[in-house]
């Protein structure tokens, strides 16, 4: 079985199935995907990504930096906003670009992000089908990162 636990609500997401461009319209909702940050998770990414500053696993150091915590590092949001868009193109979908990845507040130990987006456009590019997907990423307070344009293919039904 291929399949692993989904952030957000603990249920298995099948990795096996995938969408297809012709499934895909304007305006559909991208499922939202929350990740909880726990010290734990700040420390382990930290590090895999090899982002070691002190800000993103210790408190006193964030704090003292003038942040209201320690906060998520600017590769482990994106890869949030890449494991929520994988979960909507699918395994044999295509990221293609990502704009406006702007951090706009702290995602801090203890809260929750979650990773929402919406579909904006689908177009054909001869027989490659593609979407431009809306997404953002909110916490507690507010929209913390984005809103981003992301651009990725599906592929098409036989």
């Amino acid at each position: 079985m291929n399949a692993s636990i989904d952030a957000s609500a603990g249920a298995a997401v099948d990795w096996n199935q995938q969408r297809s461009w012709d499934e895909v319209q304007e305006g559909q909702v991208l499922p939202p995907v929350a990740f909880p940050l726990s010290v734990y998770r700040l420390v382990v990414t930290a590090g895999a990504n090899r982002d070691f500053n002190a800000i993103h696993h210790n408190s006193e150091y964030a704090k003292a930096s003038g942040a209201p915590e320690m906060y998520a590092n600017t590769t482990m949001l994106l890869t949030m906003w890449e494991r929520a868009i994988r979960e909507f193109i699918g395994m044999r979908g295509r990221i293609h670009s990502v704009k406006g990845f702007r951090m706009s507040s702290f995602n801090t130990v203890d809260h929750t992000v979650t990773v929402k987006g919406r579909v904006t456009r689908t177009w054909l590019e001869g027989e490659t089908g593609f979407v431009e997907l809306e997404v953002w990423s909110e916490n507690e307070d507010t929209v913390s990162v984005g809103p981003g344009i992301v651009t990725a293919s599906l592929p098409r039904k036989d």
